[in-house]
């Protein structure tokens, strides 16, 4: 009897110790996923593994980590922003035009601001778009997906009309005019490292220890999880999806420089189709798209996983077609392995 009871013992424990094990893989699968990329591509190609792809290609995945960054607050609060790209084109085209000079007719004059004014202008541009679109949701209850879509065409319009379908060349500015400086943001290295990338660090660490230590936070878990009921217990609901929509419109303003400075020219079609590569690196890294649910590491990750991913199939020459049906089925197993962990684990 002692021998039976023993046995069934070790098979439950073995049991869960498979089911921890699987749930380990479930959870940690965007850094799993991003470890097997590096090693699979370092397989195929002697030019991926190393020091200086790994800078080259987070300073590509920077751009999308902004973007992903503010998504992830907008997901969280149950919603979604399909703005981010064409407000990332358009504050790229309005720095482009501060940084060309602008003239004042009545004056005769032509003013060249200097490039902190012009990273100011366009982080409030970036933030104001987003108010827009937090207030058409939280005070007309538009739907997220209605108010995004017609402030992305607004935003992109705009773009167009300001450069007339051209694009702003030479953003270098000049010394004469006291406006150098811009391709600092997008070409200067810190210790070897582009400055783009540790401006993505030090942004995902402040979002980080703001979703973790502070009461915003709280809020914010607790209004995408249940709305009503946070509101019943007085989070001040419709603040918090303002403040999520202008947080992702400000972060989108600064992949918009840093595209900008990268390039050294603003277009106005900058930025089409960012907005789903966003959504993706928040999927892949973990958070549910009903809100609640997500982490700002597992979002950098994800965010890794799409750009390593994608800059390693153009070093060994595959096809940009394939590209994308690589990315989508990333995508689509992503969103399968959210829906299978979250009914494994059903929100409390």
């Amino acid at each position: 009897m002692s021998d039976i009871s023993s046995t069934a013992k070790t098979r439950s424990s073995a049991g869960r110790g498979g089911f921890d094990i699987a749930r380990l893989l479930l959870e940690g699968r965007a850094f799993f996923a991003l470890i097997a990329i590096i090693v699979i591509f370092s397989i195929l190609s002697p030019y991926y593994f190393s020091v200086s792809n790994f800078l080259t290609m987070s300073s590509h995945v920077a751009i999308f980590g902004f973007l992903a960054i503010g998504m992830l607050l907008v997901i969280l609060n149950g919603g979604i922003d399909l703005s981010v790209g064409s407000t990332l084109g358009l504050c790229g085209v309005v720095a482009g035009w501060l940084m060309q000079g602008v003239t004042i007719e009545a004056a005769g004059v032509i003013l060249y601001p200097p490039v902190w004014a012009v990273v100011v202008l366009t982080l409030i541009l970036g933030a104001a778009v987003g108010a827009v679109n937090g207030v058409l949701i939280a005070f007309f209850k538009v739907p997220a997906f209605v108010a995004t879509l017609g402030v992305m065409y607004v935003a992109r319009g705009i773009a167009l009309l300001m450069t007339n379908g051209l694009t702003f060349n030479n953003l270098a500015g000049k010394a004469d005019f006291g406006n150098t400086g811009f391709d600092w943001i997008g070409f200067n290295r810190i210790g070897g490292v582009p400055i783009g990338v540790i401006i993505l660090a030090v942004l995902a660490v402040a979002v980080g220890l703001m979703l973790a230590r502070t009461a915003f936070g709280r809020w914010l878990y607790a209004s995408g999880g249940n709305e009503r009921a946070a509101e019943l217990s007085g989070v001040p609901v419709k603040r918090v999806q303002i403040a999520v929509y202008m947080i992702s419109g400000a972060c989108a303003a600064i992949a918009g420089l840093v595209l900008s400075s990268q390039l050294t020219s603003a277009g106005p079609t900058a930025g089409t189709t960012y907005e789903l590569t966003a959504i993706a690196a928040v999927v892949i890294g973990g958070a549910a798209l009903t809100g609640g649910r997500g982490t700002i590491r597992g979002t950098m990750l994800g965010a890794f996983v799409i750009g390593f991913l994608s800059d390693g199939l153009v070093i060994i020459g595959v096809s940009a077609y394939w590209q994308t049906v690589f990315t989508g089925a990333v995508i689509v197993l992503a969103v399968l392995l959210n829906s299978i962990q979250y009914k494994a684990k059903p929100r409390k």
